[in-house]
């Protein structure tokens, strides 16, 4: 099924969200280019559609997402393309019996064959919120909505991120769907909606802990790192699956987050004369007690922390200052895994600091801890190109079937976006391993930590002076810009 790619002409129309025109600058070889890359890329799900008529309406929805309109619900999307059909659209995304979970699988694997590096890849998971008038549609409730940063009328989900020295692109998505959402009062609402009947009420950390899992035990993407953001570092029940997978994670936490600088002791008490006998252990008495780890920071002595200079492309060089900690995470009042705390603040402003905990090696390098304290811009960045270039917030759809199709949907779109330009080459192309970007695979030799004299603190690299790290830049131009006229 050819896929033919015209400019259109010159006409007067409302700007995309992202508030820059579209361009309409290829040459035609660029554009007969364009189609034909198209095609292909649809070409490796179509085997995934039932029907003809399913391939045929993918083919029209992801090329619709591609044009120039400042909505892209069902309706707009349908009547810009040439022979849309509102109705069937609507029917394919909202009613298509059409297999997520499939066209998710090989979306993964070509985005390991685009952008998968086994020594800079990395897990990112973050919430992803779409602010509602209405309340009927699948999971909308009063909540925390993170593009309004309050409680308002939203629905709420999880998305996975998978980024490299190559670019970055989601991978994965969960709908949350609040407690109050199964309860009875709920049930005729849930049916409505199409929600599954064996559908159980899940966090979201537990919602990306099973994303987690899934991507990890499919294999497609190469990673052994995990960040998040202080949502899910501060639930200890997602830290420790994630470390039971083998992986590594690297998470912002609170800074009332506690933590012992030793192991304590621990032990079962002695049984009392009378009642049941104690069967878990307790720490010994005398033993010292967590400290948060805001009272930490003010415990560090100055030369315990260094000055680096992240580099993250078109905002210029982040320069911040780091301390790197090595302590005990607590779980239940007792001592928990051996982790890093890694602290990191502008230079001599002690007012805002940001603490992350890492379950890294005893003797990690530091520049993969300070590299991996820039690797939360690719999730936001990947939201934001999917909300405002592909409309991943503009759907209508009220059903648990239509979300998760159109969602899908712009999973794909936003990578063929990435794949392109990766092949048109130039302005805004990550080069495949940034020069002197660390290994994240636990490859490289590990610096030499001298201790201090007090317990539990390490310092890496002492040397005062001022480190340059380079990092994989974030593309510096978006997506080629396309108004398109398409021929199924």
């Amino acid at each position: 099924m050819p896929i033919a790619v015209q400019p259109h002409a010159t006409r007067a129309t409302q700007p995309p969200p992202s508030a820059l025109p579209p361009a309409d600058n290829l040459a035609p070889r660029d554009v007969a280019a364009l189609a034909e890359a198209l095609t292909a890329y649809h070409a490796h799900f179509a085997p995934l559609f039932r029907r003809a008529e399913q391939r045929h309406q993918a083919a029209q929805y992801l090329v619709g997402q591609l044009l120039d309109l400042e909505r892209k619900s069902i309706e707009p999307l349908a009547l810009a393309l040439p022979d849309g059909n509102v109705q069937a659209l609507q029917q394919f995304i909202g009613q298509g019996a059409w297999d997520d979970d499939a066209v998710l699988a090989r979306h993964q694997a070509l985005v390991a064959e685009t952008l998968g590096d086994p020594d800079t890849g990395v897990l990112i998971v973050d919430g992803c919120d779409f602010p509602k008038q209405g309340r009927e549609s699948v999971g909308v409730a009063r909540q925390y909505c993170g593009p309004l940063g309050k409680v308002a009328n939203c629905q709420a989900s999880v998305v996975a991120c998978y980024a490299s020295a190559r670019g970055d692109t989601l991978v994965d998505r969960r709908l949350y769907l609040p407690e109050q959402w199964f309860g009875e009062d709920y049930r005729q609402r849930r049916q409505r909606c199409g929600v599954p009947p064996a559908t159980a009420f899940r966090t979201r950390p537990a919602l990306a802990s099973d994303m987690i899992a899934a991507l990890h035990q499919r294999g497609d993407l190469p990673f052994r790192w995990v960040t998040a953001d202080e949502h899910f570092g501060l639930n200890t029940a997602f830290l420790d699956r994630v470390a039971g997978l083998g992986l590594r994670y690297f998470v912002e936490v609170p800074q009332d987050t506690r933590v012992w600088l030793t192991r304590p002791r621990t032990a079962i008490p002695a049984a009392k004369p009378h009642g049941r006998p104690p069967r878990r252990e307790r720490v010994q008495p005398g033993e010292a007690v967590p400290v948060r780890v805001e009272h930490l920071v003010a415990q560090l002595p100055a030369d315990a922390w260094q000055v680096w200079t992240i580099e993250e492309g078109a905002k210029g060089p982040l320069v911040a200052e780091f301390a790197f900690v090595r302590a005990v995470a607590v779980r239940d009042a007792l001592p928990g895994p051996d982790v890093w705390a890694v602290l990191r603040r502008r230079p001599g402003d002690p007012r805002e600091t940001k603490v992350y905990l890492s379950n890294a090696p005893a003797a990690p390098t530091p520049e993969t801890l300070v590299w991996l304290s820039g690797m939360r811009w690719p999730v936001g960045s990947a939201i934001q190109e999917s909300k405002g270039e592909l409309g991943l917030d503009h759907d209508e759809v009220r059903g648990w079937v239509g979300w998760h199709h159109h969602t899908t949907m712009t999973l794909l779109a936003h990578h063929f976006l990435v794949r392109l330009r990766r092949q048109v080459g130039g302005k805004g192309t990550v080069p495949h391993r940034a020069a002197g970007t660390p290994a994240l695979a636990g490859h490289v030799a590990p610096p030499t930590a001298r201790r201090r004299d007090a317990p539990g603190l390490a310092r890496l690299h002492p040397a005062a002076e001022s480190r340059r790290l380079p990092l994989a830049p974030p593309p510096s131009a978006s997506p080629p810009r396309l108004s398109l006229e398409v021929t199924l």
